[in-house]
């Protein structure tokens, strides 16, 4: 069984690196994992996606797919494009702090404010952490110390100041959500 999972926003949000934190977590927990990252010309404000297959076994889906079991939005710019590619019933969360208009779909939508939270928290730059830490809480993927864990190890060393905050990030999303809303794997794979 795979699990494809698209991550979309525009630059500055932390949408790579959320991607490259959830990879980190699903290989330390054993899965096999895939990752493609793309963005466009601009370092901010420009489109950014990425793009995470994980399964318990040999992957045979390539990191760019048709269609993917989830999505996590964190802006509305490439809705149009990702909309399409899901699988009726997946599973989407979107950041409602910046998504303008209708994350109309057939399956569960999650929205957290995961940016105004962040923010609020005077961590304006790890709203996509908030946002992931939903993600993880809603679906399960893999556990939350699993991320805390890929906090740590996902920043160069320049960066590694910015993991305990992170870290923080990632909890406070995964408390806002209380059950999951679509378990990731069947019982006998968790």
């Amino acid at each position: 069984m795979e699990r494809e999972i698209f991550f979309s926003g525009i630059g500055g949000q932390g949408v790579q690196l959320a991607a490259k934190t959830l990879a980190v977590a699903a290989l330390n927990s054993g899965f096999q994992v895939m990752i493609f990252g793309s963005y466009g010309g601009l370092m901010r404000g420009g489109n950014t996606d990425a793009t995470i297959v994980i399964g318990e076994e040999e992957l045979h889906t390539p990191p760019v797919v048709d269609e993917a079991w989830a999505a996590l939005m964190m802006h509305h710019y490439s809705w149009p494009i990702f909309k399409p590619k899901l699988r009726p019933g997946a599973f989407v969360l979107i950041d409602s702090s910046v998504f303008r208009g209708e994350a109309d779909h057939d399956g569960p939508v999650l929205e957290i404010e995961a940016s105004t939270i962040a923010t609020e928290a005077g961590m304006g730059k790890a709203a996509s952490m908030v946002a992931l830490g939903a993600f993880v809480a809603a679906t399960q993927i893999v556990t939350l110390d699993a991320l805390r864990t890929a906090a740590f190890e996902v920043l160069p060393p320049y960066r590694a100041q910015h993991a305990e905050t992170n870290k923080k990030a990632l909890e406070m999303g995964h408390g806002l959500v209380s059950a999951p809303y679509v378990e990731a794997w069947p019982k006998e794979l968790a």
